[in-house]
């Protein structure tokens, strides 16, 4: 054993190297450290959740072996009145673990409507500028295996398109913001082991019941679905399939915009007569990545106001309209996008 295998073994404490060597755990970490595979800071997203209490422990040892210095944050949407105390507890429990969390909270008025949708929408925006104050690019996030097949029957609902049904990756980019998903191959059981065998504790959030969303109504399709023969080894199957024909697409995308787009100086992106001569998906990802860029947003903008402008454009009916924070115009045969 060499030096620094023995250097890096000392500097675990004892409590967490005891975790460890449970023989199930050491396996889901090595498994964790694989996909993570990174020698930058990072920020960990930590709920309360075993999901992401699995997370937390995981990347704690991680960042102990290789020598960096991660932030964990704890988000306290305020959505419920025992969000702070659970927020506390959380933070108590991780603290007896070597872990340091600091707790960001929404503050506000809460929305009526939407209200996963906008808290997910605050919860990024939180991590976002927490990161930005200690120029750390990568963020952690505890999605595991049944996130991607809920994502899945989610997007499909709501009639996505190829990229929107395989959206969830190990790792993908918002803005200058790497997410990094280490779990995407872990079952939730497993996370839930290492949660009780580490902290035996997690939170069990009321809401994960509540059949008003949309994401507990789609949970409860696909146990309906397994408990009727769905093989969901096959359906990850079809999944990677279609993230493979989604890379294909990708590429065509990244061409199309490196040889019919041109950035200025001044923070104005052209897209010439060429660009919009491509397959409608093809122009369609690309300019919704140019609006992204130019307008300096986290999200892109929905795809019916999209699919509108393009229309327009390629009927030479399209003038000067705002959208996604930018204003888009046409002069001539060329379409330039500038900050709003």
């Amino acid at each position: 054993m060499s030096l620094k295998s023995l250097s890096v073994k000392i500097k675990i404490p004892k409590l967490l190297k005891e975790k460890l060597n449970n023989k199930k755990i050491q396996q889901i970490y090595k498994n964790f450290e694989n996909f993570l595979n990174i020698n930058q800071n990072f920020v960990v997203a930590v709920s309360g959740g075993a999901d992401s209490l699995a997370l937390a422990f995981l990347a704690k040892i991680y960042s102990i072996k290789k020598g960096l210095n991660p932030k964990f944050l704890i988000i306290d949407h305020k959505l419920r009145p025992e969000s702070s105390k659970e927020s506390k507890l959380v933070k108590s429990v991780l603290k007896r673990f070597f872990i340091h969390a600091d707790i960001l909270s929404w503050k506000g008025k809460k929305p009526t409507k939407n209200i996963q949708s906008l808290a997910r929408k605050k919860r990024y925006e939180l991590l976002f500028a927490y990161s930005d104050k200690f120029k750390i690019n990568n963020i952690l996030i505890g999605h595991h295996r049944d996130d991607l097949f809920e994502n899945f029957f989610i997007r499909m609902l709501r009639g996505s398109g190829l990229n929107g049904l395989v959206s969830l990756n190990i790792k993908s980019k918002i803005s200058n913001k790497h997410l990094l998903r280490p779990l995407l191959n872990q079952n939730k059981d497993d996370l839930e082991y290492i949660s009780k065998k580490v902290f035996n504790f997690y939170v069990n959030d009321p809401t994960n019941k509540d059949e008003k969303y949309l994401r507990i109504r789609i949970r409860k399709l696909i146990f309906d679905l397994q408990k009727n023969g769905l093989d969901k080894n096959k359906f990850l199957k079809t999944i990677k399939n279609l993230k493979d024909s989604n890379f294909v697409v990708d590429f065509y995308v990244k061409q199309n915009l490196l040889n019919n787009s041109f950035y200025h100086k001044n923070n104005q992106l052209m897209l010439n007569k060429n660009f919009f001569q491509q397959p409608h998906e093809i122009i369609f990802r690309g300019f919704s990545e140019s609006i992204k860029l130019i307008g300096r947003k986290y999200y892109s903008v929905r795809g019916k106001k999209l699919d509108r402008i393009i229309d327009a454009i390629k009927n030479d009916k399209f003038l000067k309209v705002t959208l996604g924070g930018c204003i888009i115009k046409k002069v001539n045969q060329t379409v330039i996008i500038s900050k709003e």
